[in-house]
């Protein structure tokens, strides 16, 4: 005894092919690809120029498909880390 899958789950024949189904999930895997490049590449350019080595480290291992980049470009890159400024004051001679 044979079933396919579109009568398994109840739908008629005028649904998607497993070649369709292929072709959408491909498409969409190259869109989240994309998607996750660019933001992995903003977010690696503003961790290297703020010279924060442990982001770098850290974006360029995990893959969260662009979440955690867009979370370090708007949220933690802005962050001062612990760090002083190092402008000093100085009083006017009179």
């Amino acid at each position: 005894m044979a079933y396919d899958l579109g009568s398994l789950i109840g739908v008629g024949t005028a649904s998607m092919t497993g070649a369709a189904l292929g072709t959408l999930g491909m498409g969409i895997f190259i869109l989240v690809l994309i998607w996750s490049l660019i933001w992995k590449g903003l977010a690696l350019w503003k961790s290297a120029r703020k010279n924060h080595l442990i982001w770098f480290i850290v974006l360029l291992i995990v893959n969260t498909v662009g979440i955690l980049e867009i979370l370090y470009i708007f949220v933690f890159s802005n962050m001062s880390l612990g760090k002083t400024s190092k402008t000093k004051t100085t009083k006017k001679r009179r």
